[in-house]
């Protein structure tokens, strides 16, 4: 069934809300229930049955969807035990001594969120839990740790040569490649898209930026200016996505323990992700009889979700053992602390369920595809890049899932760039141009509308990692997401409609960027 424009009330209504009165929860459940209302034609006791033993259930029951929650209660558990023995304030005291300033700490946070490459997930926990602590104490707000890590994960998970996404993206290509009869390698295509892929890139340099210079502009300013002043890292009145002073209750012990209590359990958590990522992949290529492979190949065919519960696992209890031989908490202590620091996430996981079940409304609704299908009849060569990036965000942001906008998207911006520039008699090298910039332009959209979508699942786990305000979060992030999506438009997609070097719109959006922050933001002053 057609629903129209009817398709885009439900999460048009959760977004505008969630904005407006600063209460996601309420906002989301008003968003599930009337498209719900939609898809039982009017019938508000229908309607309210199918919300509450059809959709919310059925969001808990997908099996990614559980192994998310658990992950991330496992993760809040291991955090917890860390927090309660005085391993984090150790971490703190450590890097406090490294680490130079207000600005030394953003950027040690960026670093890190860079490093951390190989899973969005594990990314946003690891690094909103790890610096949180040295970035309250820095009187760096919450906002912009949240910032911080939000605008690293996803941009360096599907930019990366070997991610998780990596595999899911280039699968994408290669069923498009395929579809129209094509050779090629649909992971050499997604290399090829790499220098085109430029609001992911840009929004990399811009937290290089704003962390190195300490300049910030609008909403993020006053989060800024306020934390610095005042000491209040969250805004008064905020409502944390996370509960994180449960996960400060004091230790046992007297005094912040040795960083290594808590380095080696979050080691443990990354060496053991990309080790399991290679092992499991492995595994299935074999048991489907496949000997000659790469490691591409063995990324695609990992299950990243099932190696991320093993190595969450494995963290919690490497935290655990090493803070009872440390004699930092006793057996009751680190069972006491992991239950504290996973309870931390119930508000977030609330968020989440809430959000998926918006999310299938809107699968029920169509609303993704009755967006591709407004704009299909205004799209031409030249415009097809930047069409794809405004449309590709359109579907994010309504939608909260970039990996569902790819799914509806390539299949369909694919063969269209492939064939319309072609058909339009443009030159060779624009017809290239057009066909890597377009896919590439679906990629960066459904991250940008990601990045500003308050249904996003991965905007949700950075309020929640950050324990930051999630409406205040994206209410901070999405200013700085706009202002880097226009110099993208303007230095990369649109230019490459007509061919344009993609080196070269690089290079013009670093300009653009620079002159930004030099021209537009400015530094927080302290009282006096």
């Amino acid at each position: 069934m057609d629903y129209g424009w009817l398709s885009l009330l439900p999460p048009l209504l959760a977004i505008s809300l969630a904005l407006a009165a600063r209460q996601v929860v309420l906002s989301l459940l008003l968003g599930v229930y009337v498209g719900a209302l939609i898809l039982a034609d009017g019938h508000p006791l229908t309607a309210f049955t199918h919300l509450a033993d059809g959709l919310l259930v059925d969001a808990l029951a997908d099996r990614s969807h559980a192994a998310i929650i658990l992950f991330s209660l496992t993760l809040g558990g291991m955090v917890g035990i860390l927090s309660r023995s005085g391993a984090a304030d150790g971490v703190v005291a450590a890097l406090s001594t490294r680490v130079g300033g207000r600005r030394g700490g953003q950027v040690a946070t960026a670093a890190m969120g860079t490093a951390i490459f190989f899973d969005d997930y594990a990314n946003t926990l690891l690094v909103g839990n790890t610096m949180r602590p040295l970035t309250d104490r820095l009187r760096i707000s919450r906002e912009k740790l949240a910032w911080l890590v939000d605008s690293t994960a996803a941009p360096v998970a599907t930019m990366a040569v070997i991610s998780t996404w990596v595999g899911f993206e280039a699968g994408l290509i290669q069923d498009a490649i395929d579809g129209m009869g094509a050779e090629g390698s649909g992971y050499v295509f997604f290399l090829r898209t790499l220098p085109y892929n430029f609001y992911p890139a840009l929004t990399l340099i811009f937290v290089y930026l704003v962390a190195a210079t300490g300049r910030d502009f609008g909403a993020m300013y006053k989060a800024e200016e306020r934390a610095l002043r005042t000491g209040q890292v969250l805004r008064p009145g905020s409502n944390p996505a996370s509960a994180t002073e449960a996960m400060t209750a004091p230790s046992t012990a007297t005094g912040p323990a040795s960083a290594w209590l808590a380095v080696i359990p979050i080691a443990a958590v990354i060496v053991l992700t990309i080790a399991g990522l290679f092992w499991n992949g492995r595994a299935a290529l074999s048991a489907q009889g496949v000997t000659n492979f790469d490691l591409r190949a063995v990324l695609n065919a990992a299950d990243s979700l099932a190696v991320l519960m093993w190595s969450s696992i494995a963290g919690s209890l490497i935290a655990g053992v090493g803070t009872f031989f440390a004699r930092r908490l006793d057996i009751n202590g680190i069972v006491d602390a992991w239950i504290e620091g996973a309870r931390a996430m119930l508000i977030a996981m609330v968020i989440l369920m809430l959000a998926w079940a918006l999310g299938a409304v809107c699968e029920d609704l169509g609303t993704g595809p009755w967006l591709v299908e407004r704009a299909q009849g205004v799209v031409s060569g030249h415009l097809l890049p930047v069409l794809s990036f405004l449309l590709a965000s359109a579907v994010s942001f309504a939608t909260g899932t970039s990996w569902g906008t790819m799914a509806i998207l390539i299949p369909i911006v694919y063969p269209l760039a492939s064939v319309l520039p072609v058909d339009e008699g443009l030159a060779a090298t624009a017809c290239e141009s057009i066909l890597l910039a377009s896919t590439s332009a679906v990629l960066a959209g459904a991250v940008f509308g990601d990045h500003c979508s308050p249904i996003s699942d991965t905007t949700i786990l950075s309020s929640m990692a950050s324990g930051a305000d999630h409406v205040d979060h994206v209410r901070t992030q999405l200013p700085y997401a706009a202002a880097v999506s226009l110099v993208a438009i303007g230095c990369g997609y649109l230019p490459a409609g007509w061919g344009w070097n993609p080196w070269l719109s690089l290079s013009m959006g670093v300009l653009a960027l620079v002159a930004i922050v030099r021209f537009l933001a400015r530094r927080p002053e302290p009282v006096g």
